[in-house]
C-alpha cells in the first residue's frame, strides 16, 4: 500500500515545488518602471517626479527629498565586477562607480569607456535618468551619513544624471541634474564648472 502511494506523493511534491518556483520568479519581475531615456527636464517639472516626497524646496534649483519605492536589492558579482540588482524597478546598478569627480561631458565619456571594457559582461551601461537616480534616495541616513541603501558604495556621494536643463540666462543646455546622497538633494548644476561622480545603470529586465 505504501509503495502504491509513492508515485502520487512524488507527483504532488513536484507540482508544489514547481508552483513555488514560478511564484518566486514572478515576484522578481519589476513592477515599477522608471523613465530610461534622456530628457530635458525643466525646473517647472522637477516637483512632478513620481514616487517622491519633497521635504524642502530649493528655489530655482531643486529640492531635498526621498523616494517612496520599496526596493528589493540584490548584491551580486558578475565576472568579478560588483553590481546591485533592483528587482522592484528592473534596474542593474554599478555597485560603486567612478572614484573621481568629473564634468558632465567627461562622465558620459567615462561610461563609454566602461562599456568598451564590458563591465560585468555588459556594454549598455549609461548615466541614470533623473527618475532613476532619485529612486535611490532613502528617507533616512542608512549608509553612514548618506541617504542611500548600504548595499551601495559610499564613495559616490553625488552623481550626475543624463538629464539636462536650460539656464534662464543663456537659454542654452548648460545645466544637468544631479543627486546628492549626503543631503538628499536634487539640483541642477553647471556642466562646465561643477564636478560630480558617476554611478552607471542599465535595464536588466522588463515586464
Amino acid at each position: 500500500m505504501k509503495h502504491s502511494l509513492l508515485p502520487y506523493i512524488l507527483i504532488i511534491s513536484f507540482v508544489f515545488l514547481s508552483s513555488t518556483s514560478i511564484y518566486s520568479a514572478e515576484n522578481k519581475k519589476p513592477h515599477i518602471n522608471l523613465r530610461p531615456y534622456y530628457k530635458i527636464v525643466p525646473l517647472s517639472e522637477i516637483e512632478e517626479i513620481p514616487n517622491i516626497v519633497i521635504r524642502e524646496k530649493r528655489e530655482g534649483q531643486g529640492f531635498i527629498g526621498h523616494c517612496t519605492i520599496n526596493h528589493d536589492y540584490e548584491a551580486n558579482t558578475i565576472k568579478d565586477d560588483k553590481v546591485v540588482i533592483d528587482h522592484t524597478t528592473g534596474l542593474m546598478w554599478h555597485q560603486s562607480g567612478s572614484f573621481k569627480n568629473m564634468s558632465w561631458k567627461r562622465a558620459k565619456k567615462w561610461v563609454t569607456e566602461l562599456n568598451e571594457k564590458g563591465y560585468a559582461g555588459f556594454s549598455d551601461w549609461r548615466l541614470p535618468t533623473l527618475e532613476e537616480a532619485v529612486s535611490l534616495l532613502e528617507p533616512i541616513e542608512k549608509n553612514g551619513n548618506q541617504f542611500i541603501d548600504p548595499v551601495f558604495a559610499r564613495t559616490q556621494s553625488s552623481i550626475w544624471t543624463c538629464d539636462s536643463n536650460v539656464s534662464s540666462a543663456s537659454l542654452k543646455l548648460d545645466r544637468a541634474w544631479s543627486v546628492n546622497f549626503n543631503h538628499g538633494l536634487v539640483s541642477r548644476n553647471d556642466i562646465m564648472i561643477e564636478r560630480k561622480k558617476v554611478r552607471p545603470v542599465r535595464v536588466y529586465s522588463s515586464n
